[in-house]
């Protein structure tokens, strides 16, 4: 069991970058961009900190979910085939990663986090502006399963930009406006974040006190960011945001490589 060796400071500083990115989160994806090299940065093993952000990442992603789904943003019926192909995704990735090495992931991580800023920072969206969901199709079903069993898997495997791959491939894939795509992005989020805790849970994987307390100011970060999203819409927040992400995962890249 991974003893705790945090100082306060630290805790606090891990808190305060755990309410942004729940509030970033909830209305751009790429939450866990910012909190997982936080974590490798206060000095939790590449393991460990996979599992105790899905812990945290689990509150958040919960958070935003039913905010959308009370908000009728997010229909469950509609899109169950999204919900079983993300979860089968997420186990199977998270299994997957419990088999690699320290080493290994030390080095891949900040890489993985970098290339997915710099995608979030220049990507755009779709600009169709669909107010109603896709009429749902045989087709569409094989895009759900095919979409979730990608961004499951990856997010089991890797799991920061998840959130930002789900709001892009949504306005690609189904045309959707800004907040029903948010809707099933945050919504797919919290399955594949879940789906994930539990296997990492199962290898011994997380840091209960912390992810919970890292959990508390997610969920209460994702629900301003939420209900900012539906109130006002997306701001430009992504430039300054990915700035301080790639920042930080160019440190973890020069520790891990150089």
């Amino acid at each position: 069991m991974f003893e705790l060796a945090i100082d306060p400071s630290t805790w606090a500083i891990l808190c305060a970058v755990a309410l942004a990115a729940g509030f970033i989160d909830a209305i751009a994806g790429g939450g866990g961009m910012l909190t997982v090299p936080a974590l490798l940065t206060a000095g939790l093993p590449p393991h460990l900190t996979l599992g105790t952000n899905k812990l945290a990442a689990s509150f958040g992603s919960l958070t935003a979910s039913v905010t959308y789904y009370r908000k009728r943003l997010f229909d469950p019926a509609f899109w169950a085939g999204s919900i079983v192909a993300t979860a089968i995704g997420a186990a199977i990735g998270t299994l997957i990663v419990d088999r690699l090495s320290i080493e290994f992931l030390n080095k891949l991580i900040p890489v993985v986090i970098i290339l997915v800023a710099i995608y979030s920072l220049f990507g755009k969206l779709s600009p169709e502006q669909s107010d109603k969901l896709p009429i749902l199709t045989p087709i569409l079903r094989v895009k759900q399963w095919l979409q979730g069993l990608a961004l499951g898997f990856f997010d089991g495997i890797a799991g920061p930009g998840t959130g930002t791959f789900w709001t892009a491939s949504n306005s690609v894939l189904y045309k959707m406006n800004l907040l029903l795509n948010c809707g099933l992005a945050r919504s797919m989020n919290f399955v594949s974040n879940f789906i994930s805790l539990i296997t990492f849970v199962a290898l011994g994987h997380v840091n209960f006190i912390l992810g919970i307390t890292m959990g508390l100011f997610l969920m209460f970060g994702a629900w301003l960011g939420a209900h900012s999203a539906i109130r006002f819409g997306s701001k430009v927040i992504r430039p300054v945001f990915n700035t301080v992400v790639i920042l930080l995962a160019l440190k973890l890249v020069y520790e891990a490589y150089l």
